[in-house]
């Protein structure tokens, strides 16, 4: 909070920022993820806030968080199971991220679907 401001009625503290050119709004939103190289990051019952100044816009996020870890499958053996079992790159990936990574397990349960 900016010093001077306390006990001031939030509609004049909003009337203060949008004269010093910052803009502020409410986002309606069911749930935030936020993706790492290394995890998901995931905000429940968020509270979303977009501020604009100056032309850039930043987001100010509260609520639930939990945190879920990546799970990690190389391109390469995304790319074998597509060729091997003939089917497309993204079911490929999901059958592989349904076996955990097993390539022989994958390709089986690919060749069972058709």
């Amino acid at each position: 909070m900016m010093p001077g401001m306390n006990g001031l009625d939030p509609r004049k503290i909003n009337a203060m920022m949008k004269q010093m050119g910052i803009d502020n709004k409410e986002i309606s939103a069911k749930k935030v993820i936020i993706e790492t190289d290394t995890c998901k990051i995931i905000i429940t019952n968020p509270s979303v806030t977009q501020i604009t100044m100056q032309g850039q816009k930043s987001f100010q996020i509260a609520g639930d968080v939990s945190e879920s870890q990546n799970e990690f499958i190389p391109e390469q053996d995304i790319n074998l199971v597509s060729e091997s079992a003939n089917i497309s790159y993204d079911e490929s990936k999901k059958l592989l991220e349904k076996t955990n990574g097993d390539i022989a397990q994958a390709i089986d349960l690919a060749n069972k679907k058709k």
